[in-house]
Protein backbone atom coordinates (compact mmCIF):
# COMPACT_ATOMS: atom_id res chain seq x y z
CA UNK A 1 0.00 0.00 0.00
CA UNK A 2 0.83 3.44 -0.76
CA UNK A 3 1.02 5.70 2.28
CA UNK A 4 0.34 10.01 1.89
CA UNK A 5 2.78 10.17 5.26
CA UNK A 6 3.26 13.90 4.48
CA UNK A 7 1.15 15.19 6.97
CA UNK A 8 2.65 12.48 9.35
CA UNK A 9 5.70 11.97 12.38
CA UNK A 10 7.66 9.26 12.12
CA UNK A 11 6.09 7.72 14.98
CA UNK A 12 2.62 7.83 13.42
CA UNK A 13 4.21 6.33 10.01
CA UNK A 14 5.92 3.28 11.12
CA UNK A 15 2.57 2.53 13.20
CA UNK A 16 0.61 2.36 9.81
CA UNK A 17 2.84 0.49 8.19
CA UNK A 18 3.13 -2.07 10.69
CA UNK A 19 -0.83 -1.82 10.98
CA UNK A 20 -1.08 -2.63 7.10
CA UNK A 21 0.96 -5.43 7.66
CA UNK A 22 -0.98 -6.92 10.31
CA UNK A 23 -4.54 -5.89 8.39
CA UNK A 24 -2.71 -8.01 5.54
CA UNK A 25 -1.40 -10.75 7.91
CA UNK A 26 -5.00 -11.36 9.45
CA UNK A 27 -6.94 -11.32 6.05
CA UNK A 28 -4.88 -11.95 2.93
CA UNK A 29 -6.73 -15.62 2.79
CA UNK A 30 -10.41 -14.24 3.68
CA UNK A 31 -12.74 -15.60 1.45
CA UNK A 32 -15.98 -13.82 2.31
CA UNK A 33 -15.72 -10.09 0.51
CA UNK A 34 -13.64 -8.75 3.84
CA UNK A 35 -10.84 -9.57 2.89
CA UNK A 36 -6.71 -7.40 2.68
CA UNK A 37 -8.34 -5.77 -0.73
CA UNK A 38 -11.43 -4.89 0.88
CA UNK A 39 -9.43 -3.15 4.10
CA UNK A 40 -6.74 -1.46 1.16
CA UNK A 41 -9.99 0.18 -0.84
CA UNK A 42 -11.32 1.40 2.63
CA UNK A 43 -8.09 2.85 2.83
CA UNK A 44 -7.63 4.35 0.01
CA UNK A 45 -10.89 6.21 0.06
CA UNK A 46 -10.76 7.18 3.83
CA UNK A 47 -7.64 9.44 3.01
CA UNK A 48 -9.51 11.02 0.21
CA UNK A 49 -12.48 11.61 2.51
CA UNK A 50 -10.54 12.89 5.13
CA UNK A 51 -8.20 14.94 2.76
CA UNK A 52 -11.46 16.93 1.61
CA UNK A 53 -13.17 17.00 5.05
CA UNK A 54 -10.17 18.03 6.89
CA UNK A 55 -10.29 15.17 8.89
CA UNK A 56 -7.22 13.52 11.19
CA UNK A 57 -5.39 11.35 8.72
CA UNK A 58 -3.30 9.62 11.18
CA UNK A 59 -6.65 8.49 12.91
CA UNK A 60 -8.82 7.74 9.72
CA UNK A 61 -5.82 5.54 8.14
CA UNK A 62 -5.07 3.68 11.50
CA UNK A 63 -8.81 2.86 11.58
CA UNK A 64 -9.26 1.85 8.03
CA UNK A 65 -6.30 -0.61 8.75
CA UNK A 66 -7.50 -2.32 11.63
CA UNK A 67 -11.90 -1.97 11.53
CA UNK A 68 -12.35 -5.47 10.52
CA UNK A 69 -9.91 -7.65 12.88
CA UNK A 70 -12.65 -7.77 15.74
CA UNK A 71 -15.70 -8.10 12.87
CA UNK A 72 -18.31 -10.49 14.25
CA UNK A 73 -18.89 -11.63 10.64
CA UNK A 74 -14.92 -12.94 10.83
CA UNK A 75 -14.07 -13.51 14.30
CA UNK A 76 -15.68 -16.05 16.82
CA UNK A 77 -15.19 -13.55 19.61
CA UNK A 78 -16.06 -10.18 18.88
CA UNK A 79 -14.94 -9.19 22.37
CA UNK A 80 -11.80 -10.36 22.53
CA UNK A 81 -10.75 -9.06 19.07
CA UNK A 82 -11.58 -5.91 20.18
CA UNK A 83 -9.14 -6.15 23.39
CA UNK A 84 -6.51 -7.87 21.03
CA UNK A 85 -6.62 -4.37 18.53
CA UNK A 86 -6.38 -2.12 21.35
CA UNK A 87 -3.77 -4.28 22.94
CA UNK A 88 -2.16 -4.10 19.63
CA UNK A 89 -2.28 -0.50 19.00
CA UNK A 90 -0.72 -0.06 22.70
CA UNK A 91 2.06 -2.14 22.07
CA UNK A 92 3.46 -0.54 18.45
CA UNK A 93 3.60 3.01 19.97
CA UNK A 94 -0.53 4.34 19.72
CA UNK A 95 -1.17 7.03 22.35
CA UNK A 96 -3.85 5.63 24.74
CA UNK A 97 -6.15 8.79 23.59
CA UNK A 98 -5.85 7.71 20.02
CA UNK A 99 -6.31 3.95 20.44
CA UNK A 100 -9.22 5.02 22.22
CA UNK A 101 -10.57 6.74 19.50
CA UNK A 102 -10.35 4.33 17.35
CA UNK A 103 -11.81 1.82 19.69
CA UNK A 104 -14.83 4.25 19.59
CA UNK A 105 -15.37 4.18 15.87
CA UNK A 106 -14.56 0.55 15.49
CA UNK A 107 -16.94 -0.45 18.13
CA UNK A 108 -19.93 2.00 16.41
CA UNK A 109 -19.65 1.47 12.69
CA UNK A 110 -21.07 -1.21 11.46
CA UNK A 111 -24.28 -1.82 9.84
CA UNK A 112 -26.39 -4.11 11.94
CA UNK A 113 -29.67 -4.12 10.19
CA UNK A 114 -29.27 0.11 9.76
CA UNK A 115 -30.25 0.95 13.44
CA UNK A 116 -26.90 1.90 14.48
CA UNK A 117 -25.19 4.40 16.76
CA UNK A 118 -24.13 7.81 14.95
CA UNK A 119 -20.85 8.71 14.91
CA UNK A 120 -19.10 10.55 17.43
CA UNK A 121 -16.12 12.54 15.43
CA UNK A 122 -15.43 13.59 12.25
CA UNK A 123 -12.93 10.52 11.70
CA UNK A 124 -15.55 8.20 12.24
CA UNK A 125 -17.72 9.37 9.73
CA UNK A 126 -15.10 9.61 7.64
CA UNK A 127 -14.32 5.68 8.19
CA UNK A 128 -17.93 4.93 8.12
CA UNK A 129 -18.20 6.44 4.50
CA UNK A 130 -15.34 4.53 3.22
CA UNK A 131 -16.28 1.10 4.86
CA UNK A 132 -20.20 1.81 2.78
CA UNK A 133 -18.56 3.07 -0.32
CA UNK A 134 -17.24 -0.05 -0.62
CA UNK A 135 -20.34 -2.42 -0.18
CA UNK A 136 -21.59 -0.58 -3.28
CA UNK A 137 -21.01 0.61 -6.66
CA UNK A 138 -19.28 -2.40 -8.85
CA UNK A 139 -17.21 -3.63 -6.38
CA UNK A 140 -20.24 -3.71 -3.83
CA UNK A 141 -22.26 -6.01 -6.37
CA UNK A 142 -19.08 -7.96 -6.95
CA UNK A 143 -18.66 -8.48 -2.95
CA UNK A 144 -22.59 -9.51 -2.13
CA UNK A 145 -22.09 -12.29 -4.92
CA UNK A 146 -19.21 -13.50 -3.32
CA UNK A 147 -20.74 -13.40 0.29
CA UNK A 148 -23.71 -14.90 -0.52
CA UNK A 149 -21.45 -17.68 -2.64
CA UNK A 150 -19.62 -18.64 0.84
CA UNK A 151 -22.99 -18.60 3.27
CA UNK A 152 -24.73 -20.69 0.65
CA UNK A 153 -27.33 -17.88 0.32
CA UNK A 154 -29.11 -17.84 -3.25
CA UNK A 155 -28.85 -15.48 -6.08
CA UNK A 156 -32.27 -14.73 -6.41
CA UNK A 157 -35.28 -16.57 -5.08
CA UNK A 158 -38.59 -14.26 -5.94
CA UNK A 159 -40.60 -16.61 -2.95
CA UNK A 160 -38.52 -14.83 -0.35
CA UNK A 161 -39.44 -11.73 0.50
CA UNK A 162 -37.56 -8.34 1.48
CA UNK A 163 -37.12 -8.02 4.78
CA UNK A 164 -37.49 -4.70 6.71
CA UNK A 165 -37.28 -2.87 10.10
CA UNK A 166 -34.80 -5.95 10.74
CA UNK A 167 -33.02 -6.54 14.55
CA UNK A 168 -29.35 -7.02 14.28
CA UNK A 169 -30.30 -10.35 14.51
CA UNK A 170 -32.49 -10.88 12.15
CA UNK A 171 -30.10 -8.97 10.12
CA UNK A 172 -27.54 -11.53 10.42
CA UNK A 173 -29.83 -14.31 9.65
CA UNK A 174 -32.85 -16.14 8.74
CA UNK A 175 -33.72 -16.54 4.68
CA UNK A 176 -32.37 -14.07 2.44
CA UNK A 177 -30.77 -13.91 -1.67
CA UNK A 178 -27.80 -11.88 -2.73
CA UNK A 179 -30.71 -9.56 -4.36
CA UNK A 180 -33.01 -9.00 -1.58
CA UNK A 181 -29.47 -7.78 0.19
CA UNK A 182 -29.44 -4.73 -2.23
CA UNK A 183 -32.83 -4.02 -0.93
CA UNK A 184 -32.33 -4.45 3.05
CA UNK A 185 -29.30 -2.74 2.83
CA UNK A 186 -26.77 -1.98 0.03
CA UNK A 187 -29.42 0.57 -1.71
CA UNK A 188 -30.09 2.39 2.20
CA UNK A 189 -26.11 3.35 2.27
CA UNK A 190 -26.23 6.67 0.31
CA UNK A 191 -28.89 8.26 2.28
CA UNK A 192 -26.79 7.45 5.47
CA UNK A 193 -23.36 8.51 4.53
CA UNK A 194 -22.41 11.44 6.64
CA UNK A 195 -20.18 13.60 4.70
CA UNK A 196 -20.23 15.54 1.19
CA UNK A 197 -17.40 14.05 -0.01
CA UNK A 198 -18.87 10.51 0.33
CA UNK A 199 -22.28 11.42 -0.78
CA UNK A 200 -20.69 13.16 -3.87
CA UNK A 201 -18.99 9.57 -4.81
CA UNK A 202 -21.60 7.36 -3.43
CA UNK A 203 -24.06 8.55 -5.61
CA UNK A 204 -22.51 7.58 -8.98
CA UNK A 205 -21.98 4.14 -7.33
CA UNK A 206 -25.57 4.02 -6.30
CA UNK A 207 -27.16 4.80 -9.99
CA UNK A 208 -24.78 1.65 -10.90
CA UNK A 209 -26.53 -0.37 -8.69
CA UNK A 210 -30.00 0.41 -9.88
CA UNK A 211 -29.10 -0.62 -13.16
CA UNK A 212 -27.63 -3.65 -12.77
CA UNK A 213 -30.76 -4.75 -10.79
CA UNK A 214 -33.01 -3.48 -14.33
CA UNK A 215 -31.04 -5.43 -16.18
CA UNK A 216 -30.96 -8.59 -13.57
CA UNK A 217 -34.48 -8.24 -13.39
CA UNK A 218 -34.87 -8.48 -17.47
CA UNK A 219 -32.62 -11.10 -17.02
CA UNK A 220 -33.98 -13.06 -14.98
CA UNK A 221 -37.21 -12.93 -16.94
CA UNK A 222 -36.22 -13.95 -20.11
CA UNK A 223 -35.65 -10.69 -21.42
Amino acid sequence: MMHDNRNMDARQAGIIEAAAALARRELEHEGSGHDWWHIYRVTELAKRIAAEEGADLFICELTALLHDLADEKLVDDPEAGMKRTETWMLEHGVKPEEAAHVMEIISTMSFKGGGGTPMKTLEGRVVQDADRLDAIGAIGIARTFVYSGKKGRPMYDPNIPVRHDMTPEEYRSGKDTAINHFHEKLLKLRDLLNTAAGRRIADDRHAFMEEFLLRFDREWNGL
